[in-house]
This record gives C-alpha cells, structure tokens and sequence, in this order.
C-alpha cells in the first residue's frame, strides 16, 4: 500500500513548545489566583486554547465565575505572552531525526501535513525554518472540534488530496493518538506512556522512513488478512 503523506501534530512531534506554553498559561493563572503545575500542563497537551483555558479554570475552582467575553480577553493575553516567548525558536529548536525525516519525505514524493490545534502553528513552522517542507497545514481556526475528535486530521487529508487509509499520523498525546485512529489513519505515539498507536516510538529521533515504511507494509498485510 503506497503511503500518501505523514500528517505531523506540533509541539512534542515537530519542535517543543510546551515550557513556552507552561510559562505563559501559569502566568495568567496567578493573575486570577490560580495555581497550575507540571501535572496540569501535561494535561493540556493536545487541546485548544479555550479547551485549556477552561481545564485551568476548573483546577481553580472559577469555571462559573467569567463571561465568555472574559475568557476570550484571558486566552488573548495567554497568548500574547506566548507569542513573545515564540522569539527564542529557530532550527535548532527541530527536535531530533525531524529535519532529514522530511527530507527524505520529500525525495520520495509523499506528502508532508500539520494537524496542530496551535493557532501558530504556521508562524511557529516559519521560525524552525521548516514551512516550505510542508505541503499542507489544517487550519485550527476553522476546527469545531478538538482532539481526540479526528476533524483536524481529515482536515489534513482532504487538503493534500490523501486518502485517511493511506496517511500516518504521528502525534505525542494520547488525546492525539486517538483522533488518528478515529480517522482510519495509521498512528505512531512518540512517548512512553501513550497507548492505543500502531507503531509507538521513545523519542522522535527513532522516527525514521526504515520504520515508517516497515509499518505501512505490516498494516497493508494486517488489512488483507482480515479481508
């Protein structure tokens, strides 16, 4: 089964911005007198920003305390301040065995996509230096729903023209994991506690095309077994 395109989530997979994110929602949140840590923003992985907004909410016990218009103003500021932090990327923030991994993608002719529920996610890839590799980006502004909902990652596929069947996901959240499989895409988890991926991986440095291209024939004998 010929492999259409690898359809990549952000942050954990491409480059790390999840500090970046930490520091910048902790910092709103003890401006409204809540207090989050590594824990809550592990919690957060995967999930839009109003998502993420309402979860520290929770945490803090003030989910019914601010209009819809104030928790657009918080989630605004949060990323104003994440934004500012963005300026600290550049490629070496690529984390390992990515950059030749699209490289080699692109050689071979199979498509490269983004499914990052980041709004920056464009502006992020043109820090890394990585935007012209990818031949589509899902845009997150106009997904209804979040992950573990597989809409952004079909978003993907109908944009590079791929069929779900024949496109990999990778992601590193398990919220991630499962909108892959959802989508009938094949999955691979980079991360020791995800479960419920095709292929899972320790580090992005063990992603490489020898793998990719060893489970794409694991999964098409998979498929002709059960038919």
């Amino acid at each position: 089964m010929m492999l259409q395109a690898l359809i990549f989530d952000l942050d954990g997979v491409i480059t790390d911005t999840a500090h970046l994110h930490f520091i910048a929602w902790r910092s709103v949140a003890a401006e409204l007198g809540i207090q989050i840590d590594e824990e809550v923003n592990q919690s957060l992985k995967g999930i839009s920003r109003m998502a993420s907004l309402e979860r520290i909410l929770q945490v803090g016990g003030k989910t019914e305390l601010f209009s819809e218009t104030e928790k657009l103003a918080i989630a605004a500021r949060k990323n104003e301040r994440y934004v500012e932090l963005l300026s600290s990327l550049g490629p070496a923030s690529i984390l390992p065995g990515i950059a030749p991994l699209l490289d080699e993608l692109k050689s071979r002719g199979v498509g490269i996509g983004l499914a990052s529920a980041s709004l920056n996610a464009p502006g992020i890839l043109q820090a890394l230096g990585l935007a012209a590799l990818f031949d589509y980006c899902a845009d997150a502004s106009r997904i209804a729903h979040s992950k573990p909902d597989p809409e952004i990652f079909l978003a993907a596929c109908a944009g590079l023209g791929a069929t779900p069947q024949r496109c990999i996901g990778v992601e590193d959240a398990q919220a991630g994991i499962a909108a892959i499989n959802a989508s009938g895409m094949v999955s691979i988890g980079i991360g020791a506690t995800l479960s419920d991926a095709n292929l899972r991986l320790n580090s992005t440095e063990e992603l490489t095309w020898r793998r990719i291209a060893g489970l794409m024939d694991l999964t098409d004998t998979a498929t002709s077994v059960r038919r």
